[in-house]
């Protein structure tokens, strides 16, 4: 094993997995925000945010899943008013994706492999006029799960034609779990990224000496991602891996995916009930590590929409 530890230290990354307390921090000093994922529109946004009144819970960050492309402007204009008033990123999802075409092999069991890529030019101009159509409608946070995706928005900032200020959030879809993979997306663009929800502490730690970016990382995993609740390991979490933005995902619930009309009921039931699950994890860290340092609201680095 040994010339292949040399060559990971020689290159600046750890050799081992060993967990070690993170320096690192959000350019306010925080070591952890707080993440709603699975929001997918704007009246599950008013639950959401009516359920973190109810259970005295403060969020930073709610993400979508479903897509930009199955939001209507109305929709999109409503969640950034929404978020623009309560001073919280919102994170929509670029689509479409691979599952979303007329491709069998992303839908076969060998296939899946290929997750929520985007397949083809057409779909990675789709893909970019999804983007597009968010940030003239005031989002000012995407969520990607394709490294093509993320190297042409990172482009596309770079040549002015997305705002400078716009967040890029890479979804654990993406599936990258080592620090050299996750290295290279946050060199071609990514601001945040959703790293696997089975990884251990150590493993962790060592993703978060390979990077400067945020990680976010799912305290309590969706069933089709493991169904993992990890509520008394947070402040370790957040200890090794800070800076965090702490996910709270939902075991035991169905996958809406894609959403709308016909299943909004639903969506807000789960969404209100991640909001609790927020609120236990929440008090872990009051329990055990209230030491721990939180950004305040509104912090100048959040995709907060205009």
């Amino acid at each position: 094993m040994e010339r292949g530890r040399a060559l990971l230290k020689a290159l600046g990354f750890r050799e081992r997995d060993v967990a070690q307390v993170s320096g690192k921090r959000f350019p306010d000093g925080a070591q952890y925000r707080v993440e709603i994922p699975s929001v997918e529109g704007p009246r599950v946004l008013e639950a959401v945010l009516e359920a973190c009144r109810r259970y005295d819970v403060r969020i930073d960050r709610v993400s979508q899943g479903s897509g930009i492309m199955l939001l209507t402007d109305q929709e999109i204009r409503e969640m950034a008013a929404i978020g623009r008033e309560a001073g919280i990123e919102v994170s929509l999802f670029v689509g479409p994706r691979g599952p979303f075409d007329i491709g069998a092999q992303p839908l076969t069991l060998a296939g899946k492999n290929i997750g929520w890529r985007v397949e083809g030019c057409d779909q990675l101009a789709y893909a970019l006029e999804d983007v597009f159509r968010a940030c003239d409608l005031g989002i000012r946070s995407v969520l990607v799960a394709d490294e093509g995706v993320l190297w042409l928005i990172d482009q596309a900032k770079k040549r002015g034609e997305l705002p400078e200020n716009l967040v890029v959030k890479v979804s654990v879809l993406m599936g990258a779990c080592n620090p050299v993979s996750i290295a290279l997306m946050e060199k071609i663009g990514a601001g945040t990224f959703n790293v696997p929800t089975d990884l251990t502490l150590p493993r962790l730690s060592a993703i978060r000496q390979a990077v400067e970016m945020p990680l976010d990382i799912y305290v309590e995993a969706p069933d089709d991602f493991g169904g993992f609740v990890r509520h008394y390991e947070i402040p370790e979490i957040v200890r090794v891996a800070s800076p965090v933005y702490i996910k709270f995902g939902l075991r035991n619930a169905p996958n809406i995916y894609p959403s709308g009309s016909h299943l909004e009921e639903t969506a807000i039931r789960l969404a209100v009930e991640r909001v609790r699950r927020a609120k236990l994890g929440l008090d872990v860290i009051a329990r055990f590590a209230p030491e721990l340092v939180r950004s305040a609201p509104g912090a100048k680095d959040l995709g907060i929409p205009v």
